[in-house]
């Protein structure tokens, strides 16, 4: 898919900058949520951070089943932060999440 608006243009950019070699299924889940109108008036980058977090905290973590299990969503996201690292570092992410940034979505 070819980016076609400068919108589209930097959050593919940004996408192969933070996530070299991440699933291509994965990767159109985040430029989805990176393009929601919600996230037009942050920068491409941040945009794609916040979706990249929030993907990877729902679809690859037990953060929902930590919050089905009656924690709060501070705690499920503390206790999330290595599972999340892991799948990022196994995409080459230039950023992992610190123990204490839990201000994904």
């Amino acid at each position: 898919m070819k980016p076609s608006t400068n919108r589209q243009r930097a959050i593919a950019k940004a996408l192969t900058t933070l996530l070299p070699i991440a699933p291509y299924a994965d990767i159109e889940k985040i430029r989805e949520m990176a393009s929601a109108a919600k996230m037009r008036d942050l920068p491409a980058s941040i945009a794609v951070w916040i979706a990249t977090t929030t993907y990877v905290r729902h679809e690859h973590s037990s953060y929902d089943a930590l919050l089905a299990e009656g924690y709060d969503r501070d705690s499920a996201r503390h206790f999330v932060v290595d599972e999340m690292n892991e799948t990022l570092t196994r995409w080459r992410s230039t950023r992992l999440l610190e123990a204490d940034d839990m201000d994904g979505e």
